[in-house]
């Protein structure tokens, strides 16, 4: 198989309040022309496009010009009973629990939800499957820090110490035995 080159985007900002886990039906603030301009400009023409199947990441796709194929192999961490919820409210909520679940996210589940290390598992399964070539993927920041964890092969709890900013741009080349990061977060 040859290289793939994949051009990670973080989906645009969730048109939401701040401090919530939000669902996959969230809407993404679609409103920045001139960062979704820029970021249309760096793409490959003809790359094969996918997303996650949140609304946030087609709506992305679909605004950048991509027609994309949803997988879900490359959706956000699932945090079950807590999405939807403001962090303050768990925390008010749970106390020490919630605390506790912070002092190892990489591995730790919350209640009906899968933890870091399971999202890493699930992109792994969903990067085999992908083409040689140029691939674009919309998703977001814990599947683009999943896939840095899998290219520098680091522990979870490493690679949650990236800062993936909306609609920002993630470079990483898959070699025919190793990887190469390009860039991380770039934004215009």
């Amino acid at each position: 198989m040859g290289e793939t080159h994949l051009w990670l985007i973080r989906h645009a900002p969730v048109d939401g309040p701040r401090g919530v886990i939000h669902a996959p039906d969230a809407p993404a603030d679609l409103s920045d022309a001139a960062a979704f301009a820029a970021l249309q400009a760096r793409l490959p023409p003809h790359a094969v496009a996918i997303c996650s199947p949140a609304r946030r990441t087609r709506e992305t796709a679909a605004r950048l010009g991509l027609t994309a194929t949803e997988d879900d192999a490359f959706r956000e961490q699932d945090f079950g009973d807590w999405t939807g919820r403001r962090h303050s409210e768990i925390e008010a909520e749970l106390g020490a629990a919630y605390r506790a679940f912070w002092n190892s996210p990489g591995t730790n589940r919350p209640p009906g939800g899968e933890s870091f290390a399971d999202q890493i598992a699930r992109a792994r399964a969903g990067l085999a499957r992908l083409p040689a070539g140029d691939v674009v993927l919309v998703v977001h920041s814990g599947t683009t820090r999943a896939i840095l964890a899998i290219a520098l092969e680091l522990a979870p709890e490493l690679a949650l110490r990236f800062i993936i900013d909306p609609l920002s741009l993630t470079r990483i080349d898959r070699l025919a035995d190793a990887w190469r990061v390009v860039a991380v977060n770039g934004c215009e």
